[in-house]
């Protein structure tokens, strides 16, 4: 209407007869599922893109956890090396050595990070530009197409269907791309199923960041019967520190209020359940307030003074009971997350997680992505040739003139 109101005159279209006029319709049509499965594709893909991420943060977040634990352990274990050496160097020299292997554990597990993170970032952010730029450019271009095919400008036709023919590659290329990350996907979730199901036989065991279960079930066994049978000793040989604060052995009742709590069980594995001390038993960590009583400090007292007042233990002997007691209270402040670290239960658990919550969508998304892509692609294959045809049948045509006028406006 505004090209014929600017003209003056009637605009002749050729190749309107009644078989072209089924073209027209045809082209129509392609065209607005084209842009249908564009926008379509174009949705999914921002919807996979977030899902992905999720599944990224929680794959990392394994790593991130499990190295906040071993931090933790570094952490006690350097304290505890502190407090011994003057004592007992042969510990040291063992707790260095744990020391060393975790940290040995943490640099695998922080090449683990960086690795999935970046690999994963990559690949996502990467699929997800191509799509908007290749499916933006194709929105433009159908638009574009619209408009050309309603003004029946057959010069550009030929660029119409070049930029398709481009576009329609691309939109292939994507599909696979979109196939293999489905694949991907599917592969992915299946090993993390089988992780679920059985840790040791599983592909992604030396994957994740699990700690050498040989190496973590023999320290765990080797603290706990180290721990169990000092505080055994400790508690047999109370009557020695009784008789020293002058206190009776008849008198259970304060007998019961100095015993040392045990937070291990007799049997073979030690099982730790601080919940089975009594109440009345005190921390092993605590021991050293009450040696404190009967403590000489020499820059306090002389040693009469310390005598008349019944303080009569040595500081040295205070200084390395306080460094083993406190050692042990530090061993036993960190043994569930040992456990942890032993029975690799953050990792299983966040396995756990990402099966029961991520897998079923991230499957769903990417299938989405790849079928409504090879959708897109085969629209494009169909319209690019509906465009040859109509290009090709209007060849033989004269080319029309935008403003040709009647016979009575000459």
């Amino acid at each position: 209407m505004i090209v014929k109101y600017l003209c003056g005159g009637s605009v002749s279209l050729p190749c309107l007869n009644h078989y072209y006029l089924h073209i027209f319709f045809l082209l129509l049509f392609f065209t607005s599922l084209a842009i249908v499965a564009s926008s379509f594709v174009l949705a999914t893909s921002q919807k996979t893109l977030r899902r992905t991420e999720k599944l990224k943060e929680s794959v990392v977040g394994i790593g991130e956890d499990a190295l906040g634990t071993i931090s933790k352990v570094i952490k006690t274990t350097n304290q505890m090396q502190f407090l011994l050496l003057p004592y007992n160097p042969q510990i040291c020299a063992s707790l260095n050595s744990t020391t060393q292997d975790l940290r040995s554990n943490s640099r695998v597990i922080r090449r683990f990070i960086d690795k999935s993170g970046q690999s994963i970032d990559k690949a996502t952010h990467t699929s997800y530009i191509a799509h908007f730029v290749v499916l933006t450019i194709n929105l433009v271009t159908l638009v574009a197409a619209l408009v050309l095919m309603l003004l029946h400008w057959r010069p550009g036709f030929i660029i119409i269907i070049f930029c398709f023919w481009i576009l329609t590659s691309l939109c292939w290329f994507l599909t696979g791309f979109d196939f293999f990350l489905n694949t991907f996907a599917d592969d992915a979730c299946s090993a993390f199923e089988d992780f679920e199901e059985n840790p040791q036989n599983s592909s992604l065991g030396s994957m994740l960041p699990c700690i050498d279960e040989s190496f973590s079930g023999k320290l765990i066994a080797n603290i706990g019967y180290t721990i169990h049978r000092f505080i055994v000793e400790l508690n047999t040989n109370m009557s020695v520190i009784y008789r020293l604060l002058g206190i009776s052995e008849e008198n259970e009742e304060l007998m019961g209020a100095i015993k040392i709590c045990d937070p291990f069980s007799g049997a073979l594995n030690f099982s730790y359940v601080p919940q089975s001390c009594p109440q009345d038993a005190i921390r092993i960590g605590d021991l050293s307030k009450i040696l404190a009583q009967i403590t000489c400090h020499k820059e306090v007292s002389t040693r009469e003074e310390c005598r008349k007042e019944g303080r009569f233990l040595p500081e040295a002997s205070y200084n390395m009971a306080h460094a083993y007691s406190r050692s042990i209270q530090d061993l036993l402040d960190i043994y569930p997350d040992l456990q942890t670290l032993a029975k690799c239960t953050v990792v299983k658990n966040k396995v756990a997680e990402i099966v029961s919550h991520q897998c079923r969508p991230i499957r769903m998304s990417t299938k989405l992505l790849w079928s409504s892509m090879l959708s897109l692609s085969i629209i494009m294959v169909v319209l690019v040739f509906t465009w040859l045809v109509e290009a090709l049948q209007c060849s033989g045509k004269p080319p029309p003139s935008i403003c040709s006028r009647s016979p009575r406006s000459i």
